[in-house]
């Protein structure tokens, strides 16, 4: 249920209506827009009637019922008004949002050494991208399949962001590692095959820093959005989801069946940043080119591209990892399509 308050209402007014909210048993979330100020109610309201809500003010507009089962991440939940996920960089603050800029994550599958990591921090930065994923701890189908080098890769991430001015992101994929993951990287990852491990997403969700949910590879859109809902409900609003790919019946041709059909659709469910993974989600260099583009065209606020210095020698993924030459060419073929529909940042120009 929201409460959708008048314009220029009262901020004593308001305390005074989240105070008797919270008498009825309820908890209210104060959400800002750019017009009105709305308050999300959390709680048992299946039972109250809305024009008991309604009597509460006359500065109450109008009492509405989210009728999705992901309250928090329902777009209704903030009367329409779309979030924004602000992060810190060492270069400064990246917004992810509807209404603002593309953000380019770039970066190989996984964290493999110290030279490695750097060279291709620098290179992305280079051609335009605002943070760098890898691989520290790595899910794999195998158990015999690098699984990743663990915390010695932690130091390796945080010398390429030292180094390069780069924000992080990377995977987080057990309880136990969320701390020590949270002091190097900007952004927490939870991976597609962790989308619905509910204590690991109660567990980002009562941290700070922002998270990056990943679709799971047969994950209903309803099932992901409730995957979110938990890591909301749990105290963290900073939430971006990432279609990465779906496993369909045909994966002859390609490794996932990238699902770009999920932007029109999250954008009337959910008031969340949306970012695209057509590295994971096609599965082949080849492919990915094409995909990003069309992704842009459709409307992401995001896309994440593996980029590996030498793709045939890379420890995981390489066949759907960019070089960074090939990296180059694809920002600036982007470059054009996300200026005609107005979400490219030109990088600033320093001058010697």
């Amino acid at each position: 249920m929201i409460v959708v308050m008048k314009v220029g209402s009262p901020e004593v007014e308001l305390s005074r209506i989240s105070q008797e909210l919270k008498q009825l048993g309820l908890n209210p979330e104060k959400i800002v827009g750019k017009h009105k100020v709305v308050l999300g109610l959390v709680g048992d309201t299946v039972d109250l009637d809305p024009l008991q809500i309604q009597e509460i003010s006359p500065w109450i507009e109008q009492v509405l019922r989210v009728e999705k089962p992901f309250k928090r991440a329902s777009r209704q939940f903030r009367h329409g008004e779309p979030s924004e996920v602000v992060v810190s960089t060492p270069s400064g603050s990246v917004t992810f949002g509807e209404h603002h800029p593309l953000v380019v994550v770039a970066g190989p599958c996984s964290v493999e050494n110290e030279a490695m990591i750097i060279e291709t921090a620098l290179r992305v930065k280079a051609a335009g991208a605002q943070f760098l994923r890898g691989g520290a701890y790595k899910p794999r189908t195998s158990p015999y399949a690098f699984q990743g080098h663990g915390e010695s890769a932690l130091q390796l991430l945080a010398a390429a962001r030292s180094a390069s001015g780069l924000g992080i992101i990377t995977e987080v994929m057990d309880t136990a590692d969320v701390e020590k993951i949270a002091e190097v990287a900007d952004v927490l990852q939870v991976g597609a095959r962790n989308m619905q491990n509910f204590a690991l997403l109660k567990k980002v969700g009562a941290q700070d820093k922002p998270v990056l949910l990943k679709r799971g590879m047969s994950a209903t859109i309803d099932e992901w959005l409730m995957a979110a809902e938990y890591i909301l409900a749990a105290g963290n609003s900073k939430v971006i989801l990432c279609e990465r790919g779906i496993r369909t019946f045909d994966r002859q041709y390609a490794r996932n069946t990238l699902d770009l059909s999920v932007l029109p659709v999250l954008r009337s469910l959910t008031h969340l940043p949306i970012m695209i993974d057509p590295s994971h989600g096609t599965g082949k260099s080849e492919y990915v080119p094409a995909m990003a583009k069309a992704a842009i065209a459709a409307g992401t606020d995001s896309l994440m591209i593996e980029v590996h210095p030498n793709p045939t020698k890379a420890l995981s993924d390489g066949p759907q990892s960019l070089t960074p030459d090939g990296f180059d060419d694809l920002m600036q073929e982007m470059a054009v399509i996300g200026k005609a529909v107005g979400r490219w940042l030109e990088p600033a120009v320093v001058l010697a």
